[in-house]
């Protein structure tokens, strides 16, 4: 048996290349690495196995040279699902492994809530993936197009994911929908066929690649966290704001 079908593992996806702040996963966060602090949260989450899957050298030499492993992997990935399918490839992990996809540029993700969208794909064998939203009713962030918002089914799976202000309120009431957080849980089998799933026209508009998911009629579980979602990192000041939260 490996490592990770006692438990989970946590593949963090982390590229250098960015066209808002080249050189990311390595921004000094506090003396250390982001990527590193991204991958202290995941150990912390329980996982069996930490890896970095990058196509840049200096990001693998500074995430190993803080005690985590990486894997190198193509440059031509059109997102982090594909990157770490080749990595758990690389890994040799086993089909009925679960792997959590934490974003490098996450480092105040919650170790709890990892863990916990791991263990809800683990107790739905009928799901593909699992994943994370909180409640979203602030106006601004509901029409805010970098907030990708959820909309579930009675069961709590995703029906579908947008930049759009959905469910619209149409009575002009408040907002009431759910924000979706971009931490994935998936099966290594499920991870293999998804590298060879044609793109969906949906995720071409959107720009979001779990819609390329829900388009081939997979189920995504989702685990709803009611407090605030600590926020990534995108550009340089988002690097300064998340400085402010450590201190």
């Amino acid at each position: 048996m490996s490592r990770a079908a006692a438990g989970f593992s946590v593949l963090v996806p982390a590229r250098y290349a960015s066209t808002r702040f080249p050189g990311k996963p390595l921004a000094d966060l506090a003396g250390k690495p982001m990527v590193v602090r991204v991958c202290e949260r995941a150990r912390d989450s329980g996982a069996a196995l930490v890896c970095v899957a990058t196509d840049d050298a200096r990001i693998a030499e500074a995430v190993r040279a803080h005690g985590f492993q990486a894997r190198m992997t193509r440059a031509e990935h059109a997102s982090g699902t594909e990157r770490i399918a080749e990595a758990a490839a690389a890994l040799g992990l086993a089909d009925e492994a679960i792997v959590a996809n934490v974003q490098g540029d996450e480092p105040l993700i919650s170790p709890p809530l990892i863990a916990r969208v791991a263990q809800a794909l683990a107790a739905r064998p009928d799901a593909s993936v699992a994943t994370a939203c909180h409640p979203i009713d602030d106006a601004r962030e509901f029409a805010n197009p970098n907030v990708v918002k959820a909309v579930l089914d009675a069961r709590g799976d995703a029906l579908y994911f947008s930049r759009a202000g959905i469910p619209f309120p149409r009575d002009g009431g408040a907002p009431r929908g759910f924000r979706h957080v971009g931490l994935y849980a998936y099966r290594v089998a499920f991870l293999r066929r998804y590298a060879q799933m044609a793109p969906s026209p949906l995720e071409a508009i959107e720009q979001l690649e779990q819609l390329r998911v829900l388009w081939h009629g997979e189920r995504i579980a989702t685990v709803i966290e009611q407090g605030p979602i600590p926020p990534g990192v995108d550009t340089p000041a988002d690097l300064e704001a998340v400085l402010e939260m450590l201190r």
